[in-house]
């Protein structure tokens, strides 16, 4: 088995957008989408090390950041942001 380990790129944008997500995907009902067991393992290390990487998330602005963050993120993918389902 090869355990050779990836590096993902995000900006500091995508990172925090990513962050809040995957918190709400762990904590909530959010869960339901995660139907195989073993894709928690990689996604609490992903949270994990996001959360080490943003110390913006404990800030008092953290909802201007994060709201901010999406809309700069909406802007750039322009009409593909607004599609759901393709």
């Amino acid at each position: 088995m090869d355990n050779t380990e990836i590096t993902i790129k995000l900006t500091s944008d995508e990172a925090l957008v990513l962050s809040d997500w995957l918190e709400r995907v762990q904590m909530t009902d959010l869960s339901r989408l995660v139907d195989e067991p073993a894709a928690w393992a990689p996604i609490h290390r992903l949270a994990g090390t996001l959360n080490k990487a943003l110390p913006g998330i404990f800030a008092a602005d953290y909802a201007e950041r994060l709201e901010a963050a999406r809309r700069r993120l909406r802007e750039a993918m322009g009409s593909f942001a607004g599609e759901q389902d393709g």
